[in-house]
């Protein structure tokens, strides 16, 4: 079976050679900056406290981590939203492994900083079982350590390609979070944390479930 990384990476190839150089030069350094800068290394790891939120669902309807965590283990994802196709193939493998992951007793809940009327479209092309929240502003991702400011020359970028962040993201254009997956155990601590500052790699769902079965 492909892992979801090997997906990404088989995605990240062909789609490379559709990119003129130009564009591909800025995403490369915007990237390498973003690595540099360490900020995935001092984001919310292993032992701190999940930090707790009320977000708007799909719906519009608030759901909040404590009652999530009041049925059990929560797995918290970030993504950058459904103009991102890294982020669509990495939600549609988290939905392959959603029975899995219920069958350990553990909520499985995505996190973007998107207005919920696109996290809505997004659940219903990709038939998503899990919650879909947003995060405008990103001001939870900020308090897990993810959130980032897009340079302008990448901003710039992403609005001749048509990502329209100023419409998705509710007026927050520039600012991102990095993609993170966590697990959270019902009191509340992170029992594991994905936390990188390259969108082209994610958690594999393997390794959630694998953790789910540490805390059963």
């Amino acid at each position: 079976m492909t892992t979801l990384n090997a997906e990404l990476r088989t995605f990240y190839e062909a789609r490379r050679q559709q990119i003129p150089a130009g564009i591909r030069e800025i995403m490369q350094r915007a990237g390498q900056e973003l690595a540099d800068s360490g900020q995935a290394d001092r984001a919310l790891a292993v032992g701190a406290q999940a930090p707790r939120f009320s977000l708007p669902a799909a719906t519009g309807q608030p759901l909040a981590l404590e009652d999530l965590l009041a049925d059990g283990p929560v797995v918290l994802t970030f993504y950058r939203g459904a103009w991102c196709p890294y982020c669509n193939i990495a939600l549609r493998s988290l939905q392959q492994h959603h029975d899995a992951i219920t069958a350990r007793g553990a909520r499985l809940v995505a996190v973007s900083p998107q207005i919920p009327d696109e996290s809505l479209a997004l659940a219903e092309k990709h038939e998503l079982a899990f919650d879909v929240l947003s995060d405008i502003g990103s001001d939870t991702a900020k308090q897990y350590g993810l959130a980032f400011d897009l340079p302008d020359d990448l901003a710039a970028v992403y609005d001749k390609l048509g990502f329209d962040l100023q419409r998705v993201n509710d007026g927050h254009p520039r600012t991102l979070p990095l993609p993170a997956t966590y697990v959270i155990d019902r009191d509340g601590a992170i029992r594991w944390a994905f936390v990188n500052s390259d969108y082209t790699t994610r958690a594999e769902p393997a390794d959630i479930i694998a953790v789910l079965d540490t805390l059963r």
